[in-house]
């Protein structure tokens, strides 16, 4: 196989800034400096339903993105620091489905995307994001599980 064909050109990173996807950010980056790939830090923003007896109505706050853009720019500079090759996108929408669009839109060819390792009733509960992603995704997907560290 051609080590061109594993060259990283672009990573995705969808982040919610949890500490699981902080992380996940860290090693992105250790994935796009050997090759200069560009890091597309993502938000996605997911609209409220509120209940039927309101009439189905969806919750987009006017200024939501733009302050969801700004706070991705202040990881970018607290996390990344020098690595210019670097954008951040706010999309709208269900976050697995809009990280899945984003890859195929963007041409990513690795996504790294954080998770918080739930398991049973949490995992049941709250599904997974992460698991979504991997089971659909266009390019390969990196997970990187949270750890906390034991005291």
């Amino acid at each position: 196989m051609p080590t061109d064909s594993l060259t990283v050109h672009k990573v995705l990173v969808p982040l919610d800034f949890s500490d699981p996807s902080l992380q996940a950010l860290q090693y992105a980056r250790r994935f796009a400096e050997p090759s200069k790939a560009e890091l597309i830090l993502l938000y996605v923003i997911e609209p409220v339903a509120y209940p039927a007896e309101l009439g189905v109505v969806i919750n987009l706050d006017a200024d939501l993105a733009e302050r969801a853009l700004g706070e991705l720019e202040k990881l970018r500079q607290q996390h990344l620091g020098d690595y210019s090759a670097t954008r951040c996108l706010v999309r709208s929408g269900v976050a697995d489905a809009e990280i899945i669009t984003t890859a195929k839109d963007e041409q990513a060819d690795l996504i790294v995307i954080g998770t918080h390792g739930f398991s049973g009733l949490k995992h049941f509960l709250l599904g997974s994001t992460a698991e979504r992603v991997v089971r659909d995704a266009p390019c390969p997907v990196l997970t990187v599980r949270h750890h906390v560290a034991k005291a």
